[in-house]
Protein backbone atom coordinates (compact mmCIF):
# COMPACT_ATOMS: atom_id res chain seq x y z
CA UNK A 1 0.00 0.00 0.00
CA UNK A 2 1.30 3.34 -0.76
CA UNK A 3 1.46 5.49 1.92
CA UNK A 4 0.38 9.60 1.65
CA UNK A 5 3.23 11.13 3.88
CA UNK A 6 5.86 13.35 3.18
CA UNK A 7 8.16 10.82 3.41
CA UNK A 8 6.76 8.38 0.82
CA UNK A 9 6.50 11.35 -1.50
CA UNK A 10 10.20 11.48 -0.91
CA UNK A 11 11.20 8.39 -2.41
CA UNK A 12 8.75 8.15 -5.20
CA UNK A 13 9.30 5.39 -7.68
CA UNK A 14 11.51 6.57 -10.88
CA UNK A 15 13.21 9.12 -8.71
CA UNK A 16 15.40 6.71 -6.89
CA UNK A 17 18.42 8.17 -9.20
CA UNK A 18 17.49 11.95 -9.12
CA UNK A 19 17.68 13.77 -6.49
CA UNK A 20 16.38 16.91 -7.84
CA UNK A 21 13.41 15.28 -9.31
CA UNK A 22 13.23 13.71 -5.35
CA UNK A 23 13.35 17.22 -3.83
CA UNK A 24 10.92 18.60 -5.99
CA UNK A 25 8.24 16.11 -5.92
CA UNK A 26 8.26 15.84 -2.55
CA UNK A 27 6.65 18.91 -1.61
CA UNK A 28 4.00 17.52 -4.09
CA UNK A 29 1.68 15.25 -1.88
CA UNK A 30 1.26 14.11 1.65
CA UNK A 31 -0.38 15.96 4.68
CA UNK A 32 -0.94 19.80 4.04
CA UNK A 33 1.06 19.32 0.61
CA UNK A 34 0.17 22.54 -1.96
CA UNK A 35 0.97 20.22 -5.78
CA UNK A 36 1.79 22.61 -8.39
CA UNK A 37 -0.77 22.88 -11.21
CA UNK A 38 1.40 21.92 -13.95
CA UNK A 39 5.03 19.99 -13.72
CA UNK A 40 7.50 19.54 -16.85
CA UNK A 41 9.77 16.42 -16.07
CA UNK A 42 12.26 16.68 -18.34
CA UNK A 43 15.32 14.40 -19.00
CA UNK A 44 16.42 11.59 -21.25
CA UNK A 45 14.80 8.18 -22.20
CA UNK A 46 14.96 6.00 -19.39
CA UNK A 47 15.78 8.07 -16.51
CA UNK A 48 12.38 7.36 -14.51
CA UNK A 49 10.54 10.31 -15.67
CA UNK A 50 7.17 7.80 -16.70
CA UNK A 51 7.54 6.03 -13.81
CA UNK A 52 7.61 9.26 -11.40
CA UNK A 53 4.74 10.96 -13.55
CA UNK A 54 2.53 7.29 -13.08
CA UNK A 55 3.30 7.87 -9.31
CA UNK A 56 2.69 11.59 -8.57
CA UNK A 57 -0.61 10.84 -10.63
CA UNK A 58 -1.46 7.92 -8.56
CA UNK A 59 -0.59 9.79 -5.06
CA UNK A 60 -2.46 12.70 -6.41
CA UNK A 61 -5.82 10.80 -7.08
CA UNK A 62 -5.53 8.55 -4.59
CA UNK A 63 -5.25 11.78 -1.82
CA UNK A 64 -8.19 11.95 0.60
CA UNK A 65 -9.99 8.53 -1.22
CA UNK A 66 -12.26 6.50 0.35
CA UNK A 67 -9.94 3.32 0.21
CA UNK A 68 -6.66 4.74 -1.05
CA UNK A 69 -4.81 1.89 -1.90
CA UNK A 70 -7.68 0.98 -4.44
CA UNK A 71 -7.57 4.28 -5.67
CA UNK A 72 -3.98 4.03 -5.94
CA UNK A 73 -3.81 0.61 -7.67
CA UNK A 74 -6.18 1.68 -10.50
CA UNK A 75 -4.49 4.76 -11.04
CA UNK A 76 -0.99 3.25 -11.62
CA UNK A 77 -3.04 0.48 -14.00
CA UNK A 78 -4.26 3.39 -16.05
CA UNK A 79 -7.88 2.15 -15.02
CA UNK A 80 -8.92 5.22 -12.49
CA UNK A 81 -12.09 7.67 -14.46
CA UNK A 82 -9.94 10.55 -13.20
CA UNK A 83 -6.68 10.16 -15.25
CA UNK A 84 -5.83 11.07 -18.38
CA UNK A 85 -2.53 9.72 -20.45
CA UNK A 86 -2.07 11.34 -23.23
CA UNK A 87 0.56 10.18 -26.37
CA UNK A 88 1.43 11.88 -29.47
CA UNK A 89 -0.82 10.64 -32.17
CA UNK A 90 0.98 11.56 -34.98
CA UNK A 91 4.49 9.63 -36.01
CA UNK A 92 6.08 12.98 -34.82
CA UNK A 93 4.22 15.25 -33.58
CA UNK A 94 1.20 16.08 -31.62
CA UNK A 95 -1.99 16.91 -33.03
CA UNK A 96 -4.72 19.09 -31.78
CA UNK A 97 -7.02 16.01 -31.52
CA UNK A 98 -4.67 14.80 -28.92
CA UNK A 99 -5.53 17.59 -26.55
CA UNK A 100 -8.58 19.09 -27.88
CA UNK A 101 -10.98 17.05 -26.42
CA UNK A 102 -9.10 15.00 -24.01
CA UNK A 103 -7.25 17.64 -21.87
CA UNK A 104 -8.94 21.32 -22.52
CA UNK A 105 -12.91 19.99 -22.74
CA UNK A 106 -12.04 17.13 -19.75
CA UNK A 107 -10.43 19.83 -17.67
CA UNK A 108 -13.55 21.68 -17.46
CA UNK A 109 -15.20 19.03 -16.14
CA UNK A 110 -15.81 18.39 -12.36
CA UNK A 111 -13.64 14.96 -11.28
CA UNK A 112 -16.06 11.70 -10.91
CA UNK A 113 -14.82 10.21 -8.03
CA UNK A 114 -11.69 12.22 -7.00
CA UNK A 115 -11.08 15.49 -5.15
CA UNK A 116 -8.71 16.07 -8.81
CA UNK A 117 -8.38 14.87 -12.07
CA UNK A 118 -4.79 14.41 -13.37
CA UNK A 119 -3.78 14.89 -17.06
CA UNK A 120 -0.47 13.28 -17.82
CA UNK A 121 1.20 14.09 -21.50
CA UNK A 122 3.99 12.81 -23.27
CA UNK A 123 6.76 13.87 -25.49
CA UNK A 124 5.36 17.32 -25.25
CA UNK A 125 8.45 18.81 -27.45
CA UNK A 126 6.24 17.21 -30.45
CA UNK A 127 3.89 20.24 -29.53
CA UNK A 128 3.54 23.09 -32.41
CA UNK A 129 2.24 26.32 -31.90
CA UNK A 130 -1.24 25.56 -32.96
CA UNK A 131 -1.68 22.39 -30.30
CA UNK A 132 0.47 25.15 -27.71
CA UNK A 133 -2.17 27.53 -27.86
CA UNK A 134 -4.81 25.46 -27.78
CA UNK A 135 -3.55 24.01 -24.42
CA UNK A 136 -2.42 27.36 -23.13
CA UNK A 137 -5.32 28.64 -21.29
CA UNK A 138 -5.79 25.29 -19.25
CA UNK A 139 -2.23 26.03 -18.33
CA UNK A 140 -2.91 29.31 -17.46
CA UNK A 141 -6.11 28.97 -15.30
CA UNK A 142 -6.98 25.54 -14.45
CA UNK A 143 -9.64 24.44 -12.67
CA UNK A 144 -8.44 24.14 -8.85
CA UNK A 145 -8.62 20.34 -8.93
CA UNK A 146 -6.88 19.90 -12.52
CA UNK A 147 -2.89 18.97 -12.62
CA UNK A 148 -1.20 18.42 -15.78
CA UNK A 149 2.37 16.22 -15.59
CA UNK A 150 4.02 16.75 -19.26
CA UNK A 151 7.18 14.66 -19.90
CA UNK A 152 9.85 15.34 -22.38
CA UNK A 153 13.22 13.56 -23.44
CA UNK A 154 14.08 17.50 -24.84
CA UNK A 155 13.88 20.49 -22.89
CA UNK A 156 15.07 22.67 -25.36
CA UNK A 157 12.19 21.45 -28.28
CA UNK A 158 9.61 22.69 -25.89
CA UNK A 159 7.70 25.86 -26.64
CA UNK A 160 8.54 28.88 -24.54
CA UNK A 161 4.96 29.40 -23.96
CA UNK A 162 4.56 25.82 -22.71
CA UNK A 163 7.41 25.64 -20.16
CA UNK A 164 7.09 28.96 -18.72
CA UNK A 165 3.90 27.51 -17.47
CA UNK A 166 4.85 24.55 -15.82
CA UNK A 167 7.35 24.11 -12.35
CA UNK A 168 10.09 22.27 -13.88
CA UNK A 169 11.42 18.60 -12.90
CA UNK A 170 14.94 17.64 -13.96
CA UNK A 171 15.90 13.95 -14.46
CA UNK A 172 19.85 13.65 -15.26
CA UNK A 173 21.21 11.02 -17.08
CA UNK A 174 21.91 7.97 -15.49
CA UNK A 175 25.20 7.24 -14.98
CA UNK A 176 26.83 4.54 -16.82
CA UNK A 177 28.80 2.46 -13.86
CA UNK A 178 25.14 2.96 -12.41
CA UNK A 179 23.35 0.93 -15.44
CA UNK A 180 26.00 -1.25 -15.47
CA UNK A 181 26.29 -2.71 -12.10
CA UNK A 182 22.40 -2.84 -12.19
CA UNK A 183 22.43 -5.13 -15.76
CA UNK A 184 25.42 -7.06 -13.76
CA UNK A 185 22.64 -7.62 -10.46
CA UNK A 186 20.35 -9.27 -13.89
CA UNK A 187 22.95 -11.46 -15.59
CA UNK A 188 24.36 -9.47 -17.73
CA UNK A 189 28.06 -10.50 -18.28
CA UNK A 190 30.33 -8.07 -16.98
CA UNK A 191 32.06 -6.35 -20.18
CA UNK A 192 29.16 -6.09 -22.12
CA UNK A 193 27.24 -4.67 -19.07
CA UNK A 194 29.88 -2.22 -19.31
CA UNK A 195 29.43 -1.38 -22.73
CA UNK A 196 25.59 -1.27 -22.71
CA UNK A 197 26.16 0.81 -19.46
CA UNK A 198 27.84 3.63 -21.62
CA UNK A 199 26.52 3.46 -24.91
CA UNK A 200 23.06 3.70 -23.85
CA UNK A 201 24.50 7.62 -22.73
CA UNK A 202 22.42 8.11 -19.40
CA UNK A 203 19.28 5.71 -20.68
CA UNK A 204 18.28 3.33 -18.68
CA UNK A 205 15.53 1.55 -20.99
CA UNK A 206 18.15 1.68 -23.65
CA UNK A 207 20.98 -0.23 -22.04
CA UNK A 208 18.80 -2.86 -21.12
CA UNK A 209 17.54 -3.59 -24.24
CA UNK A 210 21.06 -3.45 -26.04
CA UNK A 211 22.26 -5.82 -23.13
CA UNK A 212 19.69 -8.43 -24.78
CA UNK A 213 20.06 -10.78 -27.50
CA UNK A 214 18.24 -8.50 -29.99
CA UNK A 215 19.90 -5.44 -29.20
CA UNK A 216 23.41 -7.63 -29.56
CA UNK A 217 22.27 -8.85 -32.57
CA UNK A 218 21.60 -5.11 -33.60
CA UNK A 219 24.58 -3.48 -32.47
CA UNK A 220 27.12 -6.91 -34.08
CA UNK A 221 24.63 -5.95 -37.65
CA UNK A 222 25.01 -1.95 -37.51
CA UNK A 223 29.09 -2.60 -36.50
CA UNK A 224 29.53 -5.09 -39.50
CA UNK A 225 27.90 -2.85 -41.55
CA UNK A 226 30.36 0.45 -40.36
CA UNK A 227 33.17 -1.05 -39.75
CA UNK A 228 32.97 -2.98 -43.04
CA UNK A 229 33.01 0.61 -44.81
CA UNK A 230 35.54 1.28 -42.98
CA UNK A 231 38.00 -1.48 -43.75
CA UNK A 232 37.54 -1.09 -47.11
CA UNK A 233 35.35 -4.25 -47.90
CA UNK A 234 36.02 -5.97 -51.19
CA UNK A 235 32.78 -5.86 -53.60
CA UNK A 236 31.00 -9.41 -52.92
CA UNK A 237 32.99 -10.21 -49.09
CA UNK A 238 29.58 -8.13 -47.94
CA UNK A 239 26.23 -7.67 -49.42
CA UNK A 240 26.00 -4.53 -52.18
CA UNK A 241 23.42 -3.08 -49.17
CA UNK A 242 24.94 -3.42 -45.94
CA UNK A 243 22.28 -1.33 -44.14
CA UNK A 244 19.78 -3.64 -45.75
CA UNK A 245 19.54 -5.66 -42.94
CA UNK A 246 18.55 -2.45 -40.53
CA UNK A 247 15.52 -1.76 -42.69
CA UNK A 248 14.23 -5.55 -42.61
CA UNK A 249 15.07 -5.44 -38.82
CA UNK A 250 12.83 -1.84 -38.79
CA UNK A 251 10.08 -3.36 -40.94
CA UNK A 252 10.13 -6.49 -38.75
CA UNK A 253 9.58 -4.27 -35.73
CA UNK A 254 6.84 -2.57 -37.90
CA UNK A 255 4.44 -5.58 -38.20
CA UNK A 256 5.20 -6.93 -34.76
CA UNK A 257 3.65 -3.18 -33.41
CA UNK A 258 0.65 -3.68 -35.65
CA UNK A 259 -0.32 -6.72 -35.04
CA UNK A 260 0.01 -6.18 -31.18
CA UNK A 261 -2.38 -3.02 -31.99
CA UNK A 262 -4.86 -5.91 -33.92
CA UNK A 263 -5.05 -8.04 -31.24
CA UNK A 264 -5.72 -5.75 -28.88
CA UNK A 265 -8.84 -4.46 -31.38
CA UNK A 266 -9.95 -7.97 -31.95
CA UNK A 267 -10.35 -8.45 -28.08
CA UNK A 268 -11.78 -5.24 -27.50
CA UNK A 269 -14.58 -5.34 -30.52
CA UNK A 270 -15.38 -9.31 -29.65
CA UNK A 271 -18.60 -7.88 -27.68
CA UNK A 272 -18.94 -4.89 -29.91
CA UNK A 273 -22.49 -5.15 -31.86
CA UNK A 274 -22.30 -4.45 -35.59
CA UNK A 275 -23.01 -0.66 -36.54
CA UNK A 276 -21.78 2.62 -36.19
CA UNK A 277 -20.07 3.05 -32.96
CA UNK A 278 -18.30 -0.44 -34.22
CA UNK A 279 -16.79 1.02 -37.43
CA UNK A 280 -15.75 4.04 -34.95
CA UNK A 281 -13.69 1.78 -33.30
CA UNK A 282 -12.56 -0.10 -35.83
CA UNK A 283 -11.36 2.95 -37.59
CA UNK A 284 -9.80 4.17 -34.82
CA UNK A 285 -8.21 1.00 -34.45
CA UNK A 286 -6.68 1.18 -37.95
CA UNK A 287 -5.10 3.94 -37.31
CA UNK A 288 -3.02 3.67 -33.95
CA UNK A 289 -2.09 0.26 -36.14
CA UNK A 290 -0.29 2.50 -38.22
CA UNK A 291 0.19 5.14 -35.99
CA UNK A 292 2.15 2.61 -33.82
CA UNK A 293 4.10 0.46 -36.86
CA UNK A 294 5.28 3.74 -38.20
CA UNK A 295 7.02 4.98 -34.83
CA UNK A 296 8.11 1.46 -34.33
CA UNK A 297 9.90 1.31 -37.11
CA UNK A 298 11.31 5.00 -36.95
CA UNK A 299 12.68 3.95 -33.35
CA UNK A 300 14.69 0.86 -34.72
CA UNK A 301 16.16 2.62 -37.38
CA UNK A 302 17.28 5.61 -34.83
CA UNK A 303 18.48 3.19 -32.95
CA UNK A 304 20.75 1.90 -35.53
CA UNK A 305 21.72 5.24 -37.13
CA UNK A 306 22.70 6.22 -33.31
CA UNK A 307 24.78 2.97 -33.02
CA UNK A 308 26.46 3.65 -36.00
CA UNK A 309 27.51 7.40 -35.27
CA UNK A 310 28.75 5.91 -31.98
CA UNK A 311 30.85 3.60 -33.57
CA UNK A 312 32.10 5.67 -35.64
CA UNK A 313 33.07 8.14 -32.44
CA UNK A 314 34.95 4.80 -30.82
CA UNK A 315 36.93 5.14 -33.71
CA UNK A 316 37.89 8.55 -33.67
CA UNK A 317 38.95 8.40 -30.03
CA UNK A 318 41.41 5.14 -30.63
CA UNK A 319 42.46 7.25 -33.84
CA UNK A 320 43.63 10.59 -31.18
CA UNK A 321 44.85 8.33 -28.68
CA UNK A 322 41.92 8.12 -26.40
CA UNK A 323 41.35 4.89 -25.97
CA UNK A 324 39.67 5.79 -22.27
CA UNK A 325 37.03 7.49 -23.90
CA UNK A 326 35.69 4.59 -26.03
CA UNK A 327 31.98 3.27 -25.32
CA UNK A 328 31.98 0.00 -26.34
CA UNK A 329 34.57 -0.92 -24.56
CA UNK A 330 33.55 -5.13 -24.78
CA UNK A 331 34.53 -4.40 -28.51
CA UNK A 332 38.35 -2.79 -28.14
CA UNK A 333 40.82 -5.37 -29.63
CA UNK A 334 38.37 -5.23 -32.93
CA UNK A 335 37.73 -1.02 -33.06
CA UNK A 336 41.52 -0.51 -32.24
CA UNK A 337 42.59 -2.81 -35.44
CA UNK A 338 40.23 -0.73 -37.43
CA UNK A 339 40.88 2.57 -36.20
CA UNK A 340 45.01 2.30 -37.65
CA UNK A 341 46.25 5.77 -38.72
CA UNK A 342 43.27 7.05 -39.91
CA UNK A 343 42.87 10.76 -39.27
CA UNK A 344 40.45 11.12 -36.85
CA UNK A 345 38.39 14.56 -38.43
CA UNK A 346 37.27 11.81 -41.00
CA UNK A 347 35.47 10.01 -38.29
CA UNK A 348 34.32 13.19 -36.77
CA UNK A 349 32.83 14.27 -40.38
CA UNK A 350 31.47 10.88 -40.47
CA UNK A 351 29.82 10.46 -37.51
CA UNK A 352 27.85 13.95 -38.38
CA UNK A 353 26.48 12.11 -41.51
CA UNK A 354 25.00 9.90 -39.47
CA UNK A 355 23.73 12.40 -37.43
CA UNK A 356 21.97 14.12 -40.52
CA UNK A 357 20.29 11.19 -41.53
CA UNK A 358 18.52 10.51 -38.45
CA UNK A 359 17.46 13.98 -37.97
CA UNK A 360 16.06 13.09 -41.63
CA UNK A 361 13.75 10.69 -40.26
CA UNK A 362 11.85 13.22 -39.05
CA UNK A 363 10.81 14.65 -42.16
CA UNK A 364 9.07 11.29 -43.79
CA UNK A 365 12.38 10.84 -45.99
CA UNK A 366 11.97 7.58 -48.08
CA UNK A 367 14.16 5.45 -45.57
CA UNK A 368 15.52 3.05 -48.05
CA UNK A 369 17.23 6.24 -50.02
CA UNK A 370 18.41 8.07 -47.10
CA UNK A 371 20.31 4.97 -45.84
CA UNK A 372 21.89 4.26 -49.39
CA UNK A 373 22.93 7.96 -49.55
CA UNK A 374 24.63 7.58 -45.74
CA UNK A 375 26.10 4.21 -47.50
CA UNK A 376 27.83 6.04 -50.19
CA UNK A 377 28.82 9.20 -48.29
CA UNK A 378 30.46 7.17 -45.23
CA UNK A 379 32.54 5.13 -48.28
CA UNK A 380 33.53 8.71 -49.98
CA UNK A 381 34.73 9.46 -46.29
CA UNK A 382 36.94 6.70 -46.45
CA UNK A 383 37.95 6.60 -49.82
CA UNK A 384 39.20 10.31 -49.47
CA UNK A 385 41.11 9.18 -45.96
CA UNK A 386 43.04 6.27 -47.95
Amino acid sequence: MSSSTPAAAASLPGTFDQPHARLVLATATGSGAQPSHAYLLHGPAGTGKRTAAASLAAELLADGAPDHEDAHRRALGGTHPDLTWVRPTGAHVMRVGDVDEPVVAAASRTPFESKRRVFVLERVETMNDEVANRLLKTLEEPAPFVHLILLSESLGQVLETVVSRCQLVRFDPLAPERIAAALEADGVPGPRAAACGRLALGDGSRARYLASEEGESLRAEVEDWVLGVVEGTAPGAQSAEPWRGLLERAEARRGQAEQAVEAAAARRLESEPKGRERRAIEREFEEAAKRDGRRARTEVLDLGLTLAALVLRDLGCLAAGAEGAVLAVDRLERLASVAGETDERVFRAAVERCEETRASLELNVTEELALAALGFRLEGLVGAAE
